[in-house]
C-alpha cells in the first residue's frame, strides 16, 4: 500500500507556521531543511482577510526564478497527502501557482512561486 503522505511540499513561508499548518492540515507537518536552488525570494502584500488571519501577517514572501544561479531560497520540505495538497492549494492566493522543482536535496517537490 503507498504512502498515503507521499506528496512532498517545499515551503518557505507561511505554510511553515504551525498557527497555518494547524487552520489548513488540521495537524503539524514534520518537515526537514532543503532549498531551491536558481530561485530568489521577495515580498507580496496579500489582501484575500482569510489568508491574512491565518497567517497573521500581511506580507508573505513570494519566490520567482533568478537570473544568479548562486541564489537559493531556504525552506522546509514536507510529505503531505492529496487532500493536505488541495488544502495548500485553497490556502495560497491567486498570485501564486503550483509548480514542480528540483530542490538541493535532488527531491522533487512542489512549490507555490510568484504567478
Amino acid at each position: 500500500m503507498a504512502d498515503e503522505r507521499s506528496i512532498l511540499l517545499f515551503s518557505y513561508g507561511t505554510l511553515q507556521q504551525e498557527n497555518v499548518q494547524l487552520s489548513s492540515f488540521g495537524r503539524l507537518l514534520d518537515g526537514h531543511d532543503d532549498a531551491m536552488p536558481g530561485y530568489s525570494q521577495t515580498m507580496l502584500e496579500i489582501t484575500d482577510p482569510e489568508v491574512i488571519r491565518a497567517s497573521g501577517k500581511r506580507f508573505h514572501p513570494v519566490v520567482a526564478p533568478s537570473d544568479d544561479p548562486a541564489d537559493s531560497v531556504p525552506g522546509k520540505v514536507f510529505s503531505i497527502s492529496a487532500e493536505e495538497l488541495a488544502a495548500a492549494d485553497r490556502y495560497e492566493v491567486a498570485d501564486y501557482k503550483r509548480i514542480s522543482v528540483r530542490l538541493a536535496s535532488g527531491k522533487e517537490a512542489f512549490v507555490y512561486v510568484k504567478a
